[in-house]
């Protein structure tokens, strides 16, 4: 009897033993697998909800494509790119892509995405990530200022639903422009975060490819993240974020150095995206270290100090009006300090017609305009089959409101019309002395010489350039040295879009909490 009871005990320990292996072998970190398999998923918006034009819907999304598809969406590049590019050298790690929403017309020109939007989607992309699993990582590839109806922080949100499918056990990381607006609560449900520290975004690349590290030695056991959340009361407009200047500059470089100094530890830093109207606006500090909570929570104080005593600066900063910065263009011709760029920072929309006003008052000649959005004459063009060499006479522009100004006459010729920039149609028209105006159906935001060199047109031939863009222009007109002269160019009035932020009217911001408006 003793014997037998003896088996059944026996019987019993290796069936205990068989299960909790097995347990072991679906959730306990650092287990070894064959194959590290690590799910990719891209949901990214940079909203501007005080902007006109309503809801982003569904079409708005899949306009050229019902969703992207997985396999498809780890070819990209930025983030992605970076994530897969050092992914692949590591041999027992696998990587799949997730169906994933496409990105919105419009860009971040448009207002709050729908719930019955963000819904959709997220069904999508959850479907796929079950028919994936097992999985043993997730990264997340989001922006951080997507801003949906009903749901107060849609990136914390995303997280978290990705958390409740895979399991308390398996890694979650993301990667964040840092124009984000986060708080401790992605960092609830996700393992690290991990934001661009570069404006413009040079390190997008770089980033993914630090996620992807991070996760492979998590998912092998060799970094247990501790985290830590500090929320500077600061808000600061998008134009002083540029990090070719200080305190931009200096708040990222020390976020370098901390990395630098402590073995393991991850800084990421938040400037916020001030046009949201959402909970958690304004800046926020990340930090990431191997099992030393200690140690994450004195640097998140450290950056949130630093950033709180450097507030007046980065928040404060003023630019010419339209007139002054003509006048000052004019000066640089005669100079000859050109090519001369002005940034029209403050459109978002894409149709103010500020600068342009005063170029035509003036007279300036050999000006490149990039771009001016209106859907309605491009609909107008093509109603008329418009060709090359076609008279165009008509009022462009300053229809979205009154931070657009009012619509200008242009009266020229039509250089170019039809297909281009990813548009159906897009138009060139030549006017005034050697003047050349772009017409898109969107806001569009150049960034560099490339998208210019289009329809035989060479840019080298022009002494201005306007661009509707706050800082990532610099990439391709100054710190290539390209341009002469630079010139970010204000708007008249109290708008959304300029530094004046206390013209919005917020109402799920608490901004009378932010620096510098603070009751």
């Amino acid at each position: 009897m003793n014997r037998l009871h003896n088996l059944y005990y026996l019987i019993f320990l290796v069936l205990l033993l068989g299960a909790s292996s097995c347990l072991q072998a679906q959730n306990l970190p650092g287990k070894e697998w064959k194959v590290y398999k690590v799910a990719v998923l891209k949901y990214m918006q940079e909203t501007c909800t005080f902007c006109p034009g309503g809801d982003t819907e569904i079409e708005d999304r899949s306009r050229w494509l019902p969703f992207v598809a997985g396999e498809d969406l780890i070819k990209s590049g930025g983030f992605i790119g970076g994530f897969v590019h050092t992914a692949a050298q590591f041999d027992d790690m696998e990587v799949v892509g997730l169906n994933s929403p496409d990105d919105v017309f419009g860009g971040s020109s448009r207002s709050w995405e729908s719930k019955e939007s963000f819904e959709h989607f997220m069904k999508i992309i959850l479907d796929d990530l079950r028919s994936q699993m097992p999985v043993q990582g997730v990264y997340l590839s989001l922006h951080g200022a997507m801003a949906v109806r009903d749901i107060p922080r849609p990136e914390a949100e995303i997280a978290k639903r990705v958390r409740a499918l895979v399991g308390p056990d398996v890694p979650i990381a993301g990667s964040f422009d840092l124009h984000g607006n986060e708080d401790e609560q992605f960092l609830e449900w996700a393992n690290a975060a991990f934001v661009t520290k570069r404006y413009p975004h040079y390190d997008a690349f770089h980033q993914g490819s630090r996620t992807a590290t991070f996760l492979y030695r998590s998912m092998k056991g060799q970094y247990q993240s501790t985290t830590a959340t500090r929320k500077p009361p600061v808000i600061t407009a998008t134009v002083l974020q540029w990090t070719g200047q200080s305190p931009s500059m200096m708040i990222m470089e020390r976020a370098r150095r901390w990395e630098a100094r402590k073995k393991d530890a991850y800084v990421s830093v938040f400037y916020g995206f001030p046009w949201s109207d959402v909970p958690d606006v304004g800046a926020t500090v990340h930090v990431m270290t191997n099992n030393d909570p200690e140690l994450a929570g004195a640097i998140a104080d450290d950056m949130a100090e630093f950033i709180w005593r450097v507030r007046e600066d980065f928040a404060g900063g003023t630019f010419p009006m339209p007139d002054e910065a003509v006048a000052q263009t004019v000066s640089a011709i005669e100079r000859g300090a050109v090519p001369v760029v002005l940034g029209d920072y403050s459109d978002r929309p894409g149709d103010a017609t500020w600068i342009l006003k005063a170029l035509i008052a003036k007279d300036v000649s050999k000006v490149l305009y990039a771009a001016l959005r209106d859907e309605n004459a491009l609909a107008a063009l093509k109603a008329a089959n418009a060709q090359p060499g076609d008279d165009f006479d008509r009022e462009v522009g300053g229809f979205t409101g009154d931070q657009a100004g009012t619509p200008v006459r242009v009266s020229g010729k039509v250089k170019y019309f039809g297909e281009g920039w990813g548009y159906d149609e897009i138009a060139i028209i030549e006017y005034g002395n050697n003047n050349l105006l772009y017409i898109v159906p969107t806001y569009v935001q150049i960034r560099t010489l490339d998208p210019l060199r289009f329809a035989g047109i060479d840019p080298d031939d022009y002494d201005v350039f306007v661009v509707k863009s706050r800082v990532h222009f610099r990439r391709g007109f100054d710190e290539t040295g390209y341009a002469k002269t630079i010139l970010v160019v204000d708007a008249p009035g109290a708008w959304f879009g300029t530094t004046r932020l206390n013209a919005l009217e917020y109402e799920h911001a608490p901004i009378s909490t932010l620096f510098p408006f603070q009751k």
